[in-house]
C-alpha cells in the first residue's frame, strides 16, 4: 500500500501548501477532487491554525495536509538589521513611509512554538508536513501518537536521510525549479541546486522513504514523468495559484499570466531565505543592494512592511509573488477542474 493509499487518496497529486496563496477552500476542493489538499499555517499563530483547520474540516471529510515551518531560531544581529533598514529606507520614503525602526521575526518556528504544537496535536490532521527542518523527537512521537502521517521537505540526500531517521513517513524532493522558499535545513550551506528529476531519482534509490516529487510540475504529463521516476506522487504549487480558490490577488495573477512568468528568480531579499518568485520591483531592488540580508524571518518583517507601504501608494510590485519555473504553464481553472484535467492528462500521456 502506497503512502497516499493509506489515506484513501486516489489521485497521486498533492497541492503544495504555499503560504500566502493556499486557503482552506482551495485545500478542501482539491481533497474533494480525490487529491491531497494542503493548508500552510507556518505564518499564523496557534489560533489562526486552529481556525484554518476547522474551516477545511467544515468543507470536506477527505484527508488533507497541514504544513508547518521548522526553521532554526533567527540570529539577531542589530548591526546587520540596521544596515538593511538603511538600505531599504529610500524605497520606503519613495512611498511616503518610514521603515520600521527595528526588525523582529515575522512569525515563530514550530520548533519552539508550544502553543502551535498543542493546537496541532488537538486538531490531529491526517497529514502534517514540515518545511525548513525537522521537529524534535518528542514532537514527532506525539504527532504519530495522534495518528498523523508525517512528511518533510528535502533538497538533497542528507536532508532526506535525516528525515528518515527522524521518523518521517514520506519526503518531498524539492527541486531547484520549485516556487516559494527553498526547504534547505541550513540556508547558509552550499546549495547543490539539484533539479527535480535528479533529486527525485536519487531519493527514490537511496533515501529509503516514499518520495513526492516537487518543482516545475504543472500538468499531467509532468506528474506521469515523476511517477515514472519512482515517486509515489507529485506536489504542485504554482499550478494552483491561478485557481479562483487561491488567495492570490489580481496583481499576482496578472504577473503570473504575463511574460514575466518565464523569468522567475531566486532571492533572499524578501524574507531572508532563498525563495523563487516572479520578477518584480522587490526582486530588482534585492539585486541592487549590497547590504547583508538579515536572518529569516527577521528580514521578512521589513519585506512585509515595505509591501504594505507600497500597496498604500498603489504599487503592487513589492509582494512575495512566489512561483516556480513552470509558471508559464499555469491555468486559471477551478481547483476541482484542474485536478480532473491533470488526471486526464496523466492517462493520455501514459
Amino acid at each position: 500500500m502506497t503512502f497516499l493509499e493509506q489515506l484513501g487518496v486516489t489521485a497521486p497529486i498533492i497541492q503544495a501548501p504555499m503560504a500566502g496563496t493556499s486557503t482552506p477552500l482551495l485545500a478542501a476542493r482539491v481533497s474533494e477532487a480525490g487529491a491531497l489538499g494542503s493548508v500552510a499555517v507556518g505564518a499564523v499563530d496557534a489560533a489562526g491554525a486552529t481556525a484554518m483547520i476547522g474551516e477545511v474540516r467544515a468543507l470536506t471529510s477527505r484527508p488533507f495536509n497541514v504544513n508547518l515551518f521548522v526553521h532554526a531560531p533567527p540570529r539577531a544581529n542589530p548591526a546587520i538589521e540596521a544596515a538593511w533598514i538603511d538600505a531599504l529606507a529610500p524605497t520606503f520614503r519613495s512611498f511616503g513611509a518610514e521603515p520600521p525602526p527595528v526588525l523582529k521575526p515575522a512569525y515563530a518556528s514550530f520548533a519552539n512554538d508550544d502553543a502551535m504544537f498543542a493546537a496541532i496535536i488537538a486538531a490531529a490532521p491526517p497529514v502534517v508536513s514540515f518545511h525548513f527542518g525537522l521537529p524534535a523527537a518528542d514532537r514527532v512521537a506525539a504527532l504519530k501518537q495522534a495518528g498523523c502521517l508525517l512528511i518533510a521537505t528535502a533538497t538533497n540526500l542528507d536532508e532526506a536521510l535525516a528525515s528518515k531517521a527522524a521518523g518521517m513517513d514520506a519526503v518531498v524532493a524539492q527541486g531547484w525549479e520549485a516556487g516559494g522558499h527553498r526547504g534547505m535545513f541550513d540556508p547558509d550551506a552550499d546549495d547543490t541546486r539539484l533539479g527535480t528529476v535528479a533529486l527525485t531519482r536519487i531519493l527514490v534509490v537511496q533515501a529509503g522513504l516514499p518520495v513526492i516529487a516537487a518543482g516545475g510540475i504543472m500538468d499531467g504529463q509532468g506528474i506521469r514523468a515523476a511517477l515514472d521516476l519512482g515517486a509515489v506522487a507529485a506536489q504542485l504549487g504554482t499550478a494552483f495559484i491561478a485557481c479562483p480558490e487561491s488567495a492570490a490577488d489580481a496583481a499576482y495573477r496578472a504577473v503570473l499570466s504575463s511574460d514575466a512568468a518565464g523569468h522567475t528568480e531566486m532571492t533572499r531579499a524578501i524574507s531572508g531565505r532563498p525563495a523563487r518568485c516572479l520578477p518584480n520591483r522587490f526582486t530588482a531592488l534585492g539585486r541592487s543592494l549590497a547590504s547583508t540580508v538579515p536572518d529569516y524571518p527577521i528580514a521578512y518583517d521589513a519585506g512585509k512592511a515595505l509591501n504594505a507601504a507600497a500597496r498604500a501608494a498603489g504599487e503592487t510590485g513589492f509582494a512575495a509573488q512566489w512561483a516556480g519555473q513552470g509558471a508559464p504553464l499555469a491555468r486559471a481553472l477551478p481547483a476541482s477542474d484542474l485536478v480532473a484535467t491533470l488526471l486526464e492528462e496523466m492517462t493520455t500521456s501514459a
